[in-house]
């Protein structure tokens, strides 16, 4: 028999009901959410989205957020801090269960200390195609569980001060594994990414990487003969003098360190141009001296200098010539009023010329010869 209403078990059902019928945390305001807040959720609004989202459920596990203009990640940016990095929320944790996080293609420029905290569960981090100025030493701190961050394309613009505070921000994340730094100009590894004791990949493609010293080398290997990082470093102008034969001897023993070894290819000298620096042999990794190969060194680095310069001077003559061709242009009336007359004087001096050479050749106007020397004139008649 089923229980009727004002029973204990009908207020039951009533409560359970209730609970059942409760709708999920709505999807925040220009986001998607796809399987469900604890699946995924994508906020992708472009130049309308300029801070975090504050009302992204608190059992979301992934976000991420593409295309926005957020330019600058205040502290506590998800822990429920404003745009001010005010809030009465900042500094908490409203999102315990955000395990990835992913910010790209974003404008985001600064990175303020402390702009992750809350975050206790996040183990990827994704801030690549970002054109990053400036980075907190504590940008990263309260992130106990990170295990990826990737900074791909993202470190171009910042120069030398924002890899001097990228070391800074990177000693905190002991629980590192994969670290991407691919595509930042980069002409030497982050010292402190070659101290984090967990890391097992780094990623430096497409930087501008001439070649490893032997402290970077010494770094990649760790003491008590455990297995250091494997290293991406395809897609670097490496320099094959004889600098890089420490490089070479270490990719000999280590060539499953570096799983894009047998793409390495030389940039300098030219006559290794495009070799393979596993095809070489120490031998062939030659010093340059201060003759020809030294200069010829030096004209190799100055090329692309030289280059620029020859395109310059060539787009400042083609000005020019544009300038002077405009300048025949506006004055064309002129010019030929100018010709005409040049013509007409010239046919004046031509026909000048020409009488003088017609009164010249004419023969009537030819003096008579002169009678020879002692010559006697006779007449006809005297009988001579």
């Amino acid at each position: 028999m089923a229980p009727r209403a004002g029973q204990p078990g009908f207020q039951g059902l009533l409560i359970v009901a209730a609970a059942l019928s409760q709708p999920a945390a709505p999807c925040p305001f220009q986001c998607y959410c796809f399987g469900g807040p604890k699946v995924l959720l994508r906020c992708a609004s472009g130049a309308e989205l300029r801070q975090p989202p504050q009302d992204v459920p608190p059992d979301a596990r992934n976000l991420t957020i593409v295309g926005a203009n957020l330019t600058v990640l205040r502290a506590a940016a998800f822990a429920g801090g404003d745009a001010d990095g005010d809030g009465d929320q900042a500094g908490g944790v409203r999102l315990p269960l955000l395990s990835a996080l992913r910010l790209t293609h974003n404008h985001i420029e600064v990175v303020e200390d402390g702009a992750f905290d809350g975050l206790p569960s996040l183990t990827a981090l994704d801030l690549s195609h970002n054109p990053l100025r400036a980075l907190g030493g504590g940008a990263f701190r309260g992130l106990p569980a990170l295990r990826s961050l990737q900074l791909n394309y993202a470190l171009v613009r910042g120069g030398p001060a924002l890899l001097a505070a990228l070391d800074v921000a990177l000693a905190p994340l002991a629980e590192l594994r994969l670290l991407g730094l691919a595509g930042n100009a980069l002409s030497r590894l982050p010292p402190a990414a070659l101290r984090l004791a967990r890391l097992e990949q780094l990623d430096v493609r497409f930087n501008a990487l001439a070649g490893l010293g032997p402290d970077e080398l010494r770094g990649l290997d760790r003491d008590g003969g455990l297995s250091g990082p494997r290293l991406l470093l395809a897609d670097n102008p490496l320099r094959c003098g004889c600098a890089a034969r420490p490089l070479l001897a270490w990719l000999h023993n280590a060539t499953e360190r570096v799983p894009d070894a047998r793409r390495l290819r030389c940039a300098a000298p030219r006559a290794l141009l495009d070799r393979p620096l596993l095809d070489l042999d120490g031998a062939q990794l030659r010093c340059a001296d201060n003759g020809a190969d030294a200069r010829g060194e030096e004209g190799e680095a100055a090329g692309p200098e030289l280059e620029a310069s020859y395109v310059f001077f060539g787009l400042v003559l083609a000005l020019i010539g544009l300038i002077f061709l405009m300048v025949l242009y506006l004055n064309r009336r002129g010019i030929q009023r100018w010709m005409r007359n040049l013509r007409e004087a010239c046919r004046d001096q031509m026909e000048g010329y020409h009488y003088r050479y017609e009164q010249d050749a004419d023969p009537r106007r030819a003096p008579a010869p002169a009678a020879p020397a002692g010559s006697r004139a006779t007449s006809p008649g005297s009988g001579l």
